[in-house]
């Protein structure tokens, strides 16, 4: 129109198109723990999901078990996606006994990450408080140091028996009896080693499982079971003190050997197949032939093999 200003001021012109689309906010870690929590309180809800509302804490032990295992296995594949989607599903566990709990009446999520926290920091003094640690050595034993003391408060007792229950109080307490064999030995060493009764370099134990094998030896030789068990207990505990005096999880450890032998007798199986005949039938020396072509096969394809594991079914 004539006689009309032209506007000419950036904030009365149009925006221009880019393409993109505004970026949402994002949500805090803290908001989107908070809808997982709402989820799965909604999941357990009357009108909510009828497997879950069916789930209990001896029910879900098995899935809790699965989860961790999964979150090893995506953490040794290096993806990084199926890495965080199995912590989640980790996570999900921890939510749902804790849900679990509140309909109870029992605890809470919030007591949950409440007790994790105030630990952290308790057992953190070097951190957080005016204690110090010159390493990760002394570190690990004041650790456990605190992990003794807390285990003694927490007994509901009168002071008249504490210094009692401090004279039956050891530092090996904390180790759970439900733990599989290896992660309990592997444990009871490692409580051990961080107040200096361990081995002063690797050649101790390997002498020790030499030891220890010979004795496994004399035990055949005497056909008594309990003994043969007992002689393969220490012989198997050496080897998971080993593992740990090498920083090397033995439940891990023996999980990959156990993934390398399946592989391999299955490209045996195979192999025997190609040939039109079933690996069962075949003599045990057309079998060691097998096995050794399927390793040399894999060599070329996997890293390098685990250290220590067998090399023959």
């Amino acid at each position: 129109m004539p006689g009309r200003r032209k506007q000419t001021t950036k904030a009365k012109r149009p925006a221009r198109r880019t393409g993109k689309s505004p970026k949402k906010k994002e949500l805090t870690p803290g908001q989107w723990f908070e809808k997982l929590v709402a989820v799965q309180a909604r999941l357990r809800a009357p009108n909510g999901c009828p497997w879950d509302r069916e789930q209990t804490h001896q029910s879900l032990r098995t899935y809790l078990l699965e989860e961790a295992y999964e979150v090893l296995e995506a953490l040794e594949s290096g993806n990084d996606a199926k890495f965080s989607e199995e912590m989640g599903d980790l996570l999900l566990q921890i939510v749902f006994h804790s849900q679990i709990a509140r309909e109870e009446g029992r605890f809470t999520v919030s007591d949950v990450i409440r007790e994790i926290h105030d630990k952290m920091v308790r057992r953190h003094p070097h951190v957080f408080g005016e204690t110090r640690a010159k390493d990760s050595a002394e570190v690990l034993r004041n650790w456990e140091y605190i992990k003794a003391e807390e285990r003694l408060s927490n007994r509901k007792v009168g002071d008249s028996k504490v210094g009692d229950l401090r004279k039956e109080t050891s530092l090996l307490d904390g180790v759970s009896r439900a733990l599989p064999a290896t992660l309990e030995g592997f444990q009871l060493t490692r409580k051990a080693a961080r107040i200096g009764f361990d081995w002063d370099d690797p050649g101790g134990i390997f002498e020790k499982m030499q030891e220890e094998t010979e004795e496994l030896r004399n035990a055949m030789k005497s056909q008594d079971p309990r003994k043969m068990e007992e002689e393969l207990g220490d012989l198997f505990f050496a080897a998971v003190n080993l593992s740990r005096f090498l920083k090397v999880d033995p439940e891990i450890a023996l999980k990959k050997a156990n993934a390398k032998f399946s592989r391999r007798f299955r490209a045996m199986e195979k192999l025997a197949r190609e040939t039109g005949r079933e690996f069962k039938d075949l003599p045990r020396e057309e079998m060691e032939a097998l096995w050794n072509i399927a390793k040399k096969r894999e060599g070329k394809q996997h890293a390098p093999e685990l250290s220590g594991a067998r090399t023959k079914p």
